[in-house]
């Protein structure tokens, strides 16, 4: 833990055992905000304050929702991270839900016959690809350290939505029409019945606006309603289990692993910036690259006064990017099995001299990891192999202020779009384990950090952040959906809100910019020509031809103790207030 005190972390107890749901208190209540990617998640938050509900209460109405009326981004089958500020203690902590690899999970799981990397849709469409779901465990253990009303109450709106049904939205039928041609609709292709749910007679999807019920899931919600144990060590487990190991490519997941998994709680991780501290989950969560690129920043030459109009602000903010990535992609990985130099990473020193890198003129001439092992004195160092993680885009994030003042950042997947596109439950099962390299040595035969390995939590870029101010009170939630881009997503709301002065809602409507190795992506719609220009000049690889579909959900508390919230217009993201 000495590694941890010096990156600011907040301390906690762990928690052991269960405990008895926190009462409700008497104190002055504060304004409420719940912002998701989807109106009925939105509403179903909101319903849940209404009745006395805690941040985490809601949390779980809005994931439930969201796993029926978004599934091809999240869903109760996949897992998440949840970042927790309680206001009566001034205190983050961090839930974890990744997923894991089953026990007969081999380092070799996702070559060929000729010891070739398989193809990303035969991996993501397949059993193999399945890891144990975290999300239900990882609920379970934050309501019962954070839970103002009973679990079973929790799970209402989901349920009516699931029996009596729900309007398929633009999104959603957007996806269908666009991946449904990846959904099997015979059984040599693979399991069936998300196409007997979302198709037609006509084999086409159905429409938007189409009532689309779901008995299946309500009858799931019924029993995790009832005991959350019937998910993990009941009928439901036992059916996913049979539906991995169904072919083509049939998995590796038993009974035995589900029934074994377990949420864990954590210390936050945190990198003070100006005069905040930033704060999010600690590996497998990437958030360690968002706190490097605000460390970077905070050591380089600075932003001008012009922020957002000043194209050369761009260029220092990819900089900055391409650093922060290619040492998480070099070092970043679960640290049950794999050391991973954090203190390093997160050093002052380090970071000055990953700054000095950054030049006011031109590109960087070469972007490679740096070595933060020389600044990590609680560890040995390890040479890792060149990173050969695909990149993949998926998950929801939502964020929440109860009455108490409580906030949840939380992101949550099943990790590309519909997962594994197999169905149990009425719930879609994840394809997590593709967030692992599919090689596990590189090109020199050295070991890649992120393999496949027994019991493994895949790397994970989901980023919840919460920021505190000087006197440790709220003062802002972020993160967002996006693969690998989550990472820089959420970074352009910090720099977006703290350096150049914008709103929340400005902050996230800038255009999105990933920078993760020399290719510069810059989000065509939203950006200037004069910037793609400008950036191109600067000598930095720029492809504005791809659209970035980020869904950043902010909230934002004001001096004067209000809070502003922003969705990302990109999806369809709804505030809600009470």
């Amino acid at each position: 833990m000495n590694q941890y005190r010096f990156l600011c972390l907040f301390m906690f107890t762990s928690l052991m055992a269960c405990s008895s749901e926190k009462a409700p208190t008497e104190e002055k209540k504060s304004p409420v905000m719940v912002v998701t990617a989807n109106p009925h998640a939105t509403e179903a938050g909101l319903e849940v304050l209404r009745a006395g509900g805690s941040a985490v209460d809601a949390a779980i109405a809005i994931e439930a929702v969201l796993s029926l009326v978004e599934p091809q981004s999240s869903g109760l089958a996949g897992g998440g991270f949840m970042v927790h500020f309680d206001a009566s203690e001034n205190a983050i902590s961090v839930f974890d839900g990744r997923e894991t690899a089953p026990a007969a999970a081999t380092a070799d799981m996702f070559l060929d016959a000729d010891n070739k990397p398989m193809g990303f849709l035969d991996a993501k469409n397949s059993g193999l690809s399945t890891g144990v779901p975290g999300m239900l465990a990882m609920l379970s253990l934050a309501h019962e350290d954070q839970g103002l009303l009973e679990w079973s109450s929790l799970f209402k709106r989901a349920s009516q939505l699931a029996t009596d049904g729900f309007n398929i939205s633009p999104r959603l039928y957007g996806m269908l029409e666009r991946y449904g041609k990846y959904i099997p609709a015979t059984l040599e292709e693979g399991p069936t019945e998300a196409h007997e749910y979302f198709f037609g007679d006509n084999d086409q999807p159905h429409p938007v606006g189409h009532l689309l019920k779901n008995p299946d899931y309500a009858n799931t919600l019924k029993l995790i309603a009832a005991d959350v144990s019937a998910f993990y060590k009941g009928p439901i487990a036992a059916q996913i289990a049979e539906m991995v190991q169904r072919p083509p490519r049939a998995g590796r997941l038993t009974v035995e692993d589900i029934a074994a998994y377990q949420a864990v709680k954590h210390h936050a991780l945190c990198q003070p910036y100006k005069d905040v501290q930033v704060c999010g989950a600690p590996p497998p969560s990437s958030w360690v690259a968002v706190g490097m690129i605000l460390g970077i920043l905070e050591n380089s030459h600075g932003f001008s006064e012009k922020g957002a109009e000043d194209p050369m602000n761009w260029a220092l903010f990819a900089q900055a990017q391409q650093l922060a990535y290619a040492d998480r992609d070099q070092y970043v990985a679960d640290t049950r099995q794999v050391d991973v130099p954090l203190q390093g990473m997160l050093h002052p020193d380090y970071l000055a001299q990953r700054a000095a890198l950054i030049s006011k003129d031109s590109a960087m001439p070469s972007i490679t990891a740096g070595d933060p092992w020389k600044y990590n004195t609680a560890t040995t160092a390890q040479v890792n192999g060149i990173d050969a993680t695909q990149d993949v885009h998926g998950t929801t994030h939502f964020v929440i202020v109860d009455a108490q003042g409580d906030v949840v950042s939380m992101t949550a997947t099943v990790e590309s779009i519909f997962g594994t596109t197999r169905m149990v439950g009425g719930m879609f099962l994840n394809n997590e384990l593709t967030d692992f390299s599919f090689r596990h040595t590189d090109d020199k035969g050295l070991p890649i950090a992120n393999a496949v390995a027994p019991n493994k939590k895949p790397r994970s870029s989901m980023s919840p952040t919460i920021v505190l101010d000087n006197n440790g009170q709220f003062l802002m939630a972020t993160g967002s959906p996006g693969g690998n881009n989550i990472i820089a997503y959420t970074a352009k709301t910090l720099v977006g809100v703290f350096d150049w002065g914008l709103s929340p809602q400005d902050a996230v409507d800038l255009p999105n910019l990933v920078a993760r190795g020399e290719k510069v992506r810059l989000e065509k719609d939203a950006a200037p020509d004069s910037l793609i220009k400008a950036l191109k000049d600067f000598g930095l690889n720029v492809d504005a031809s791809r659209g970035e579909n980020s869904g950043l959900s902010v909230i934002l508390r004001k001096p004067d103790g209000t809070l502003e919230g922003a969705a990302d217009k990109r999806r369809e993201g709804v505030i809600g207030t009470l």
